[in-house]
């Protein structure tokens, strides 16, 4: 039985959610930080579905775990657990506009039809050379070993290009045994490369002049809006929570614009 978290830094354990190991490495290599809540609306916290038909029931769950710590803004991530495959880890960090740093995103969905899986330290100011420039030479021979193991997700929209960098790490499983194991010996330790680099340069990172600042905070605001008006779950989770509880969500809680 889950119970109802009762504030955003409670440790999440859900049952048979295919993305337990990967929050909990997750949870080690924040843990040389001092971190500290960030408030999420209890509404947020927890919500739990359980719908009945004569052929089966079906039981969803999305649970929110949020924190902060010295210069970064948040760390939000959104776990869904459900009847048959149906497992989410949406994660993104967002740090301080005081810092010349990228945002940090994870997005691993399994669906009926598959495994969606994304790694990324996404730029907020693309066009701007002074922004991340020298993060890249870092993350891109970690994205090329770990993609060449991968088959390629394919095409992105348009629109979305000036929020992903040339790291972005990119992939489609099926849904098979062999996926399972992909998952642990490839996306895993991926995953904990690209954060371990994140971590690193957010204890380099100095402060920047208020003029960049302000520029970080237009980037920011940017993708935030962006990522709240084409959230590709909000379809998904309208359809579990109804639309009020998911447009509220995405806006105050998954993407919200300070």
């Amino acid at each position: 039985m889950v119970l109802r978290r009762l504030n955003s830094l409670s440790p999440l354990n859900l049952k048979d959610w295919l993305w337990q190991p990967i929050f909990n490495d997750m949870l080690d290599l924040l843990s040389i930080f001092k971190l500290q809540n960030y408030p999420i609306p209890g509404e947020f916290l927890y919500k739990r579905i359980v719908t009945e038909s004569s052929k089966k029931t079906i039981e969803i769950t999305t649970s929110t775990w949020a924190s902060k710590f010295s210069k970064i803004k948040q760390i939000r991530a959104a776990c869904i657990q459900g009847t048959g495959p149906l497992s989410v880890l949406n994660l993104v960090i967002i740090p301080s506009i005081d810092y010349n740093l990228p945002f940090f995103g994870a997005d691993f969905v399994t669906l009926p039809n598959g495994h969606l899986l994304a790694l990324d330290l996404q730029p907020v100011l693309k066009s701007n050379r002074l922004h991340t420039e020298d993060v890249w030479e870092k993350l891109i021979p970690i994205h090329n070993r770990w993609q060449s193991l991968l088959p390629e997700g394919g095409d992105i929209p348009k629109e979305a290009k000036p929020y992903f960098s040339p790291g972005f790490l990119w992939t489609r499983l099926p849904l098979e045994k062999n996926s399972n194991l992909t998952i642990q010996e490839i996306i895993r330790p991926a995953f904990r490369e690209y954060l371990s680099l994140y971590l690193q340069l957010i204890s380099n990172a100095e402060r920047v002049p208020k003029d960049f600042s302000l520029k970080l905070q237009a980037g920011q605001k940017s993708y935030l809006k962006y990522r709240s008006l084409k959230d590709p779950a909000r379809g998904m989770l309208t359809r579990f929570y109804g639309k009020k509880w998911t447009e509220d969500y995405i806006q105050k809680v998954l993407f919200k614009i300070d």
